[in-house]
């Protein structure tokens, strides 16, 4: 499968999956605030796209991560049903924003590395800390914006936005595993390179230059 034809197949599934889930969802209110996250993505991606062709692998991670956070919105990061899981766990508290924050870390990592490798030409070990850095820092600015959020609209929609399930540290664990994901997916990239002796970012760059 080509990956245009495979990228064509993954929105075609979004969107249904999108539609689907935008019937209604638990707390509407909720959800606008939720799919904001959505509408930025899918227009960066649209501002992208011949700046910078992401790699399939990349494609499917940023699918992946969306999908599960659409499934958040619908149901409220604190409803949605993962009970076994939970149960499992020892824990009364819902783990699924835990789970889309450490995939945050881990999908955004690759597609962060194309873009710095490709227009700031970093190279080495920075081609490998500065994706991490980013999705950190980007970690940080979602809570901070989640915050400032939850006190601009106050009440019941503040509180169910902001998901701390009474978690004092839920901000600072969020941020823990974005961090986590990150780092465990610029290990593996890490790793990857290593053993086949090879960077799979170049890779793509020079099979992208040969197509063009």
């Amino acid at each position: 499968m080509s990956r245009n034809l495979a990228i064509r197949l993954m929105s075609g599934v979004f969107l249904v999956v999108w539609g689907v889930l935008a019937i209604a969802p638990i707390d509407r209110a909720t959800w606008w605030l939720e799919n904001v996250l959505i509408f930025a993505a899918v227009a960066a991606l649209i501002v992208i796209r011949n700046v910078l062709p992401l790699s399939l692998p990349s494609c499917v991670l940023i699918f992946g991560f969306l999908t599960i956070h659409t499934i958040g919105a619908h149901y409220t990061y604190s409803l949605v049903p993962i009970a076994e899981v939970t149960d499992w766990l020892g824990s009364g508290r819902n783990h699924y924003d835990r789970l889309v924050h450490f995939c945050y870390g881990l999908c955004l990592v690759l597609p962060l590395r194309e873009l710095l490798m490709l227009h700031a030409k970093v190279r080495g070990f920075w081609s490998y800390f500065l994706p991490l850095d980013l999705v950190m820092s980007t970690s940080l600015l979602y809570e901070l914006l989640e915050w400032a959020a939850a006190i601009l609209f106050g009440g019941g929609l503040g509180a169910t936005f902001l998901g701390t399930q009474g978690d004092e540290w839920d901000a600072h664990q969020d941020m823990l595993m974005a961090a986590a994901g990150g780092l465990v997916a610029t290990l593996l990239i890490w790793w990857r390179n290593r053993r086949w002796q090879s960077d799979m970012t170049l890779d793509w760059f020079r099979h992208i230059g040969r197509t063009r």
